[in-house]
């Protein structure tokens, strides 16, 4: 009777052990994939639905910025997964040097009502290791993927189905038409554009004779900010170190303002916003280079920075203007005018909106409105 009862035991103790690898094993990432491209999201096991909300999965680690990044005021979930036993290293100037295998995510989504319209509103940081979002008061549009392979960074691109059960892989884009509603009711329909997988170099590829592929996001002054993850908050590069997911962290590390944050300076504010939302493109190696307009934040030549330079590249996409910044004049500014601009062929960034931010062009604004001098008089035209 004892050996019965043992034997018993024993089996069910084998039996939990199975179901509880299954689940594990069902939240875990895989394992490292150099060429394979699944074809629907959950192959990946970063994000998984369950009771009803989007989780993320075993050891994935979300994360924020501290200026983002404008996508038609779509939220975004941003998520970094890597390898056991392997390290990014830390990079002052540039985004961390992630290992082969690191998976970095980002679902990009918006809170809706019962009847499908999405909302204009804060986003608010809601996920961490044991709270996701309520698949019932959110609309999840895209998960996009930056792979590290061997050779390079790979970019892979998912469409949300309509049951938000599943994302599926796509690589041509997608045009999805939504409403988007504002705090005060007013409504505007609008085109929110999926890139097509070719599109993504035009964002990821900073440097335009290399074209190499790399994260922007990611980078010490981005991601020095806390999360409130389950245990609390915490500074983000402090949680990559007690992963052991980074090799160090400096004393000191600098730290991109946060774009509506009134206490740093306008002009410190200003930067950030036009580091995180142009800087990938108007940088001396960019793929905007031809524009001779430079908004890297450690560019010091307000030439370059676009105070009273002629337009070289920008053809109809003036609006009739001539300088890139007129200091004090923003509604003359080429600049200003490109934010504020819907038309595909005025309009800047070029891709990734549909919508004007009307918010960061009256940061922009106001940063032009404090500049001194005068284009014809105190400052020489420069090219």
């Amino acid at each position: 009777m004892t050996t019965q009862l043992f034997a018993s035991l024993r089996n069910t103790l084998i039996v939990a052990a199975l179901l509880l690898m299954a689940c594990t094993k069902s939240e875990a990432p895989p394992p490292l994939l150099h060429t394979e491209a699944p074809q629907t999201l959950s192959a990946w096991q970063v994000l998984h639905i369950q009771d009803g909300e989007l989780r993320l999965g075993q050891d994935v680690l979300p994360y924020t910025l501290n200026t983002a990044l404008f996508t038609d005021y779509a939220h975004k979930l941003r998520t970094i997964w890597m390898p056991n036993s392997t390290q990014a290293q830390y990079r002052e100037g540039d985004v961390l040097n992630f290992p082969v295998g690191t998976i970095i995510s980002k679902t990009f989504y918006y809170p809706k009502d019962a009847g499908g319209t999405v909302y204009k509103q804060p986003d608010l940081q809601p996920v961490h290791e044991s709270r996701g979002l309520a698949l019932d008061s959110h609309r999840f549009l895209e998960t996009r993927l930056l792979v590290r392979r061997p050779e390079g960074w790979e970019p892979l691109s998912y469409i949300w189905n309509s049951e938000q059960s599943e994302a599926r892989l796509s690589r041509i884009g997608d045009i999805i038409r939504l409403t988007l509603k504002d705090a005060d009711g007013t409504t505007v329909d609008f085109p929110y554009v999926i890139p097509n997988i070719n599109q993504c170099a035009g964002c990821h590829a900073p440097n335009h004779t290399t074209k190499t592929l790399t994260p922007i996001g990611p980078a010490p002054r981005h991601i020095n900010a806390m999360y409130t993850y389950a245990d609390g908050p915490l500074n983000q590069l402090e949680a990559l170190l007690e992963k052991n997911w980074l090799d160090h962290v400096p004393e000191s590390v600098p730290k991109a303002p946060v774009w509506t944050d009134t206490i740093p300076s306008i002009d410190a504010r200003a930067r950030a916003y036009l580091d995180m939302n142009c800087a990938h493109c108007h940088n001396p190696v960019g793929p905007a280079d031809t524009s001779a307009l430079h908004l890297n934040p450690d560019n010091q030549n307000w030439g370059h920075l676009g105070v009273c330079k002629q337009s070289v590249a920008a053809g109809a996409g003036t609006g009739g203007r001539r300088f890139g910044i007129v200091p004090g004049d923003a509604d003359n500014s080429v600049l200003h005018y490109r934010m504020l601009s819907t038309d595909p062929g005025a309009r800047m960034p070029e891709l990734g909106r549909s919508l004007a931010h009307t918010e960061g062009a009256a940061l922009i604004a106001e940063w032009i409105s404090t500049l001194g001098g005068t284009c014809e008089l105190d400052i020489p035209l420069q090219k």
